[in-house]
């Protein structure tokens, strides 16, 4: 999503629309006002990804809680726009599905500008910016939304602070339990340089194990590193999370402000790394992260459809309701 919206070069007037012309405060960046001041870009770039062939699209959230919009002073819009951004996706989806072929709405969950693990201040180890339940009411908040605008799985993506993660899976089920209602869940925890670990200190391993109780429908690792150098770490998952599915969605390559989309991957060269996961029997669900465009998807697509998606050697998994999933082993 933001790798499409930035080749637009939209300027400060189209993010702040007709709507918010009164702000005092520069608004250019946040992508989540998009879904209210100009819904039809978003839309259209959901359809261009689901023309590629995705099954799955996230709603343009990721930044969309209030204390990630508190940096442009919009805290009290952060509702609105979750509700809004799941409707978009979902009325994209809706124009694309088929019976053979449904699309599906992932409610993306981001992890805040916030950790509730690290001190902000180097003199000060004891301090944070952040409490777990301030984090807990935020993802609240944003998980209430989501489900309300039509998404089919939450994902809650890039965890790079497990304590993060586990204030949103106590909201996520705290939600759950209101409503009456559980969607399938994804987890994706994001491996930020060679040490293997979460910004945390968490090792792969050790991220699913504090991760595990939720029953996710599938784990796995996005963004920070290309494909090539997240293969140790997927394949350190696979081994360790038997008994639920594997999702993997890198960035196309390292940084390279020369290219068109800001990374050095071509959709050649992610498809063939990505076909090289699924061909090991590493993965379940595939896509890309920063800098994949809907030509990488088109690409990764070709190159896995004809293989077989990674078996669960565990009979315990036991996804919370799956609603209408497709079988991911078929």
């Amino acid at each position: 999503m933001g790798t499409m919206i930035q080749q637009l070069k939209l300027s400060e007037a189209h993010y702040r629309g007709e709507r918010f012309q009164h702000l005092k405060q520069d608004v250019k960046g946040n992508n989540e006002l998009l879904s209210l001041t100009l819904p039809h870009v978003i839309q259209d770039i959901h359809e261009s990804y689901l023309q590629a062939g995705a099954d799955l699209i996230e709603t343009n959230t990721f930044g969309a809680t209030q204390v990630a919009q508190a940096d442009y002073g919009l805290e009290a819009y952060a509702k609105e726009m979750n509700l809004a951004s799941a409707q978009l996706a979902r009325a994209a989806c809706d124009k694309f599905s088929t019976p053979d072929r449904p699309r599906y709405v992932a409610g993306a969950l981001g992890p805040t500008p916030k950790t509730a693990s690290i001190s902000p201040d180097v003199n000060d180890p004891g301090a944070r910016n952040i409490s777990f339940e301030e984090l807990r009411l935020n993802y609240y908040e944003q998980t209430e939304a989501l489900v309300q605008g039509g998404a089919d799985v939450l994902l809650l993506e890039t965890v790079f602070d497990t304590l993060n993660a586990k204030a949103a899976l106590f909201a996520i089920d705290e939600f759950f339990e209101a409503s009456g209602e559980r969607l399938p869940l994804i987890i994706s925890g994001t491996v930020t340089d060679a040490s293997g670990r979460v910004l945390s200190g968490q090792t792969v391993t050790a991220f699913w194990y504090s991760v595990r109780h939720a029953q996710p429908l599938a784990v796995g690792l996005n963004c920070a590193l290309g494909a090539a150098l997240m293969r140790p770490y997927l394949q350190e998952l696979a081994k360790v999370a038997q008994d639920t599915y594997i999702s993997c969605y890198p960035n196309a390559g390292l940084p390279n402000p020369m290219s068109d989309t800001g990374f050095d991957e071509t959709p050649e060269v992610t498809s063939r790394l990505l076909r090289e996961f699924a061909a090991e029997g590493l993965v379940n669900i595939v896509g890309g992260c920063c800098g994949t465009t809907p030509d990488h998807i088109h690409a990764i697509g070709q190159q896995v459809v004809r293989l077989n998606p990674r078996l669960l050697t565990s009979t315990q998994h036991n996804p919370k309701n799956l609603r209408n999933f497709v079988d991911l082993e078929t």
